[in-house]
């Protein structure tokens, strides 16, 4: 009888044990995934826009060599002007960065050169580049990289002020949490690391380890296992990234500008 439960008792705890590894194989794997899958699209995205921007150089050279008027002594001088116009705006499509403002500089400036333009035959050339602006704008539209209600701001009437701070900003508003999540955003981190790249112990440590778990952005693969980051806590972490890389962008731009 003694054997016999000794036997049920170490099956089940086989049995958990098990159920813990087919959890943490799942939860790695689906993690794996989402990153990989992550890196792949926006590889595909970036090979995407190189493509049309490389078929819009393409398109704006052999727009404006067919339709332009080809006996004028000022020829080369606005396929040179025409060319740098629209060429910024095929730039932005191939860094998947579109500044409304650029565009509307880049339209005034055509309003520009209508105004100065010295013959009448002129107006074929300018009507070139208008249907190639147009066709690069209404592109952008398609490829969703450029909205202009966008570049104006978001609606944030119906943001939640209070989830955002308690699921978002509270969780990762103490540097000893961002260096959690920094650490475990590409390996699992047993304590004892976590530890040392903290410079915490005990129970201070595991203070915040507990706030970022509550919080959904870390978990334990199981009862005193490593720590790895949740699918919630990669995105913030990608979204913290994507924030200090563009201002610090922003502030470099306006460093040169002054």
């Amino acid at each position: 009888m003694k054997k016999t439960e000794d036997f049920e008792t170490e099956f089940s705890e086989i049995k958990s044990k098990l159920f813990d590894i087919h959890n943490d194989m799942k939860s790695f794997i689906e993690h794996a995934n989402q990153q990989h899958m992550e890196n792949v699209l926006q590889h595909l995205k970036k090979d995407y826009n190189t493509t049309i921007a490389n078929h819009l150089t393409d398109e704006i050279r052999i727009g404006l060599s067919k339709n332009m008027v080809r006996k004028c002594e000022r020829k080369d001088e606005c396929t040179s002007i025409f060319t740098d116009l629209l060429d910024k705006n095929t730039d932005m499509i191939r860094k998947d960065r579109i500044s409304g403002r650029s565009i509307e500089e880049n339209r005034a400036k055509m309003d520009e050169l209508k105004g100065i333009l010295p013959y009448k035959k002129c107006d074929k050339c300018y009507s070139e580049l208008t249907e190639l602006f147009s066709k690069q704008v209404n592109l952008m539209h398609s490829m969703n990289i450029y909205d202009m209600n966008r570049e104006q701001g978001k609606d944030m009437r119906s943001l939640p002020i209070q989830t955002v701070v308690d699921d978002i900003l509270e969780p990762v508003c103490h540097p000893k949490r961002m260096e959690i999540l920094r650490a475990v955003y590409t390996e699992t981190r047993t304590f004892s690391s976590l530890s040392e790249i903290t410079g915490l112990r005990g129970g201070n440590l595991l203070f915040h380890l507990q706030k970022l778990s509550e919080s959904g952005l870390i978990m334990q693969r199981h009862e005193r296992g490593d720590y790895m980051i949740t699918a919630r806590g990669f995105r913030i972490m990608e979204g913290v990234s994507d924030i200090h890389t563009s201002l610090n962008t922003d502030t470099e731009k306006e460093k040169i500008q002054i």
